[in-house]
């Protein structure tokens, strides 16, 4: 039961919320942020029980807390509809899984100056919350694919509604494009459920599970041939469908967009979580459920991570918007995310989890500290500002941890993620040219971070950076000078940056803490993707 309380507490949250009236704001907050430390109680407590020796994967036994009830059962002729409640961890999903409930605590803080339709907005929050976490969860496609679609209409109005003067079109441009790719995975979904035999039950199945293993597609089904054109159409659809969250260049204008004009937890949310469905989804489901189609394109996989390596960071660097700066800075990051399984070693699919859980933890940070500014200047162009850690050293000194930690500097949690990408990377023969070329990326994201930092906290103090700040007469011109009173960081924004500082710290520092649990299951992803053509071709 443990996987379903993580689930639908959020729901429970709703439940209250809707009896509650629109005039309780505090009381509508404060239901929301109990449930989200529930989430993270229980995370902690599953994450205690899990046994790290078992691997997950395409091995229904060795999957933990699971929960398989028969949901959906008809027969229709010689034709019959299988879908089961079907739930379980393995090093994947509860690295993953950890990751979203830690940063759903984050939004609900960060959310709590939200004062436009308050009730609305934590019922659409919560709602949010389910599905992210039911998504890493799910083990059964078609559920799967239920917790997918639910996120997308939460996150359309979240941004839609709450978002900046352009929040329609961000909203709009975030649903089309995801639709698109829904609609791909959905028609892959029900070709794979006519392939693919529960070896337990002897009928056609949604279980990811069984679809993982080469041995249980029917050898004259849709899917069932090794490398056919229909392979790798399927193939093509999921990476698509997936490729756009991570997302994947070209399918990353949309990113930008979504991120300059959603409100600051949106970002928070869609910087730390929903990315990463996109590569859990690559790993769960698109490369190990089509190992011969993966094998044969993997080398555009690695060069995919290399242009989004240095495409994201030369487009940071020519940003004047702080926001927009990061937004694709999340794009280079997440280049690094597909060099690494492109390697196909347990070194660098190491590296696409540890960066995958790191850039969850800091793209938040990076957004919250934007947000930090935008609340008091109501800017966030770089040109605006200067000299700010003289005003806000605590803040300056989060900034400096945030930045350094997102370049890759030792003793934090970027530098072991990257780190590791590079090792498998370098140790395959495939990735090593791409891997080098990646290496610019690295120096470009030093760049566009560090001179980010030397014009807005350490440059010279601009006095003729005015401000947009609401005074007793409207808006009024405010030099730096005058700028006091409304400076450094309050205690809502130190408990919500502190507790990811830490994580930051204790991952760079002792990266086995996540390393333990994912290597048997990344081990296992390693030996599916190289031997299941093998398996295929014997058949």
């Amino acid at each position: 039961m443990e996987l379903s309380l993580i689930t639908f507490i959020p729901l429970v949250a709703v439940a209250i919320i809707l009896a509650l009236p629109s005039s309780q704001k505090q009381a509508i907050r404060i239901v929301s942020l109990v449930a989200a430390l529930a989430q993270v109680l229980l995370g902690i407590v599953i994450w205690r029980g899990y046994n790290p020796a078992l691997a997950g994967i395409n091995d229904a036994k060795s999957f933990q807390f699971v929960e398989k009830i028969k949901w959906v059962s008809m027969e229709f002729g010689n034709t019959s509809i299988n879908i089961d409640y079907y739930m379980g961890v393995d090093g994947l999903s509860i690295t993953m899984m950890l990751l979203t409930v830690i940063v759903s605590v984050i939004g609900v803080i960060s959310s709590w100056t939200i004062e436009k339709s308050v009730k609305s907005y934590f019922i659409l929050y919560n709602i949010l919350s389910t599905a992210m976490v039911g998504c890493f969860l799910a083990l059964d496609f078609f559920l799967f694919y239920i917790f997918w679609e639910l996120m997308l209409v939460p996150m359309y109005f979240l941004i839609g509604v709450w978002g900046g003067p352009n929040r329609e079109y961000a909203a709009i441009k975030f649903f089309l494009y995801t639709l698109f790719g829904s609609v791909l995975m959905l028609l892959v979904t029900i070709g794979l459920y006519f392939s693919v035999i529960d070896p337990e039950t002897g009928k056609n199945t949604f279980s990811i599970v069984a679809m993982s293993n080469p041995q249980n597609f029917q050898p004259d089904s849709l899917f069932g041939g090794l490398g056919t054109y229909w392979r790798y159409l399927a193939f093509i659809g999921l990476f698509v469908a997936f490729a756009v969250k991570v997302p994947v260049f070209p399918f990353h204008t949309w990113l930008p967009d979504a991120h300059v004009e959603a409100p600051t937890p949106m970002s928070v949310i869609l910087g730390g979580v929903l990315l990463k469905l996109g590569g859990y989804g690559l790993l769960r489901i698109n490369f190990p459920i089509f190992p011969d189609i993966f094998q044969a394109t993997a080398w555009i996989l690695a060069l995919l991570g290399a242009i989004n390596i240095i495409y994201g960071a030369l487009c940071a660097l020519a940003q004047k918007d702080l926001k927009k700066l990061v937004a694709y800075s999340s794009v280079s990051h997440m280049g690094y995310v597909l060099l690494g399984i492109a390697s196909v070693t347990t070194e660098g699919m190491s590296g696409a989890m540890l960066q995958m859980f790191s850039h969850g933890i800091l793209t938040p940070m990076l957004f919250l500290l934007v947000g930090v500014i935008y609340d008091r200047a109501h800017t966030r162009e770089i040109e605006k500002f200067g000299g700010l850690a003289s005003y806000m050293p605590v803040y300056t000194g989060f900034v400096l941890l945030t930045f350094m930690a997102s370049l890759g500097m030792p003793g934090l949690s970027g530098f072991i993620a990257e780190a590791f990408v590079f090792l498998g990377s370098f140790r395959a023969e495939l990735t090593r040219p791409m891997a080098v070329a990646s290496t610019l990326g690295i120096l470009l994201g030093a760049g566009y971070l560090l001179w980010a930092m030397q014009r807005v906290y350490f440059g010279k103090r601009r006095e003729n950076a005015a401000y947009d700040l609401e005074g007793e007469h409207g808006h009024e011109h405010i030099h730096f000078h005058d700028w006091s009173g409304k400076t450094d960081l309050d205690g809502r924004e130190i408990a919500m940056l502190a507790p990811l500082a830490v994580i930051v710290i204790v991952i760079g520092v002792y990266p086995s803490l996540l390393t333990d649990v994912m290597t048997q299951s990344l081990n296992k992803i390693v030996d599916v993707l190289s031997v299941g053509a093998t398996i295929l071709t014997a058949k």
